[in-house]
């Protein structure tokens, strides 16, 4: 499975990064991290160009002088965590685009990789207001920061919840929750719903689970289980979601719990 993430930060006012800065906050934040710029010397050259090399990686980052396009879904979703997110959105006069060039990425690494380029970008750029990761994901910028630190974190200790949001709904028969993220390391999305489990509850188990995927990708096969221990086990079943406008999910509910 190969897999390019786009993310887009939104900018207070319009700014070019100063990629040398950038280089020196990556290797602050990780060292373990090769990495350069790309470009010539240490001079203006590099200074302009849009290239910061990881590893074996190349990293884009691009400044545009206009806002996002407006998705009010998306501000919608992150409202649950994020109040002011739409207002900020509102705001923003400009952003960066960041991304891993190349074909054939890795989902888990290519997302560390460019979590780990964002979180120095907001630590060395004050107009830094917020993330949005890949169409899906909006969070503030501040929590970015924090939680970009841990982008090369043993599993399961990664920040997940900046990839994928777990959005809690009222299902016919009690609560369920959804992810959205999720499919671009795992094919589907999660799609969990019950009539016993407090939502707190709820939340952690797929939390788990999406996180499990995140680490190992498409691997719950249609009627695989999951849970705890064996006397709570959930049947997973392949489908397209009825509530929500067709999305393939990995369908769980109390009704199929063995």
């Amino acid at each position: 499975m190969s897999k390019s993430f786009l993310a887009l930060v939104l900018l207070d006012t319009p700014a070019t990064p100063d990629m040398v800065a950038l280089a020196e906050a990556i290797r602050a934040r990780h060292p373990e991290l090769p990495m350069e710029v790309e470009g010539g010397g240490e001079g203006s050259a590099r200074r302009g160009s849009p290239l910061i090399r990881c590893g074996d990686e190349l990293v884009a980052v691009m400044s545009m002088p206009a806002p996002i396009p407006e998705d009010p879904g998306l501000w919608s979703r992150a409202s649950t965590l994020w109040p002011q997110g739409k207002a900020i959105a509102a705001q923003h006069q400009g952003h960066l685009i960041v991304s891993v060039l190349g074909q054939n990425q890795r989902p888990l690494p290519t997302a560390r990789l460019t979590t780990a380029v964002i979180g120095a970008l907001i630590a060395t750029m004050p107009q830094c207001c917020g993330v949005v990761w890949n169409g899906k994901v909006a969070r503030p910028a501040d929590l970015w920061l924090d939680m970009s630190s841990r982008s090369f974190a043993p599993y399961p200790d990664y920040p997940c919840s900046l990839w994928v949001d777990i959005l809690p709904f009222r299902s016919e028969t009690g609560i369920g929750a959804v992810t959205m993220g999720l499919s671009a390391f795992a094919e589907r999305e999660i799609q969990f719903e019950t009539h016993k489990l407090p939502l707190g509850t709820m939340i952690n188990k797929v939390d788990g689970l999406a996180v499990y995927l995140v680490e190992h990708g498409a691997v719950v096969k249609d009627g695989n289980t999951f849970g705890g221990d064996a006397r709570e086990r959930f049947t997973v079943r392949h489908k397209n979601s009825d509530q929500f406008g067709g999305l393939p999910v990995l369908f769980c509910s109390d009704g199929s719990a063995q």
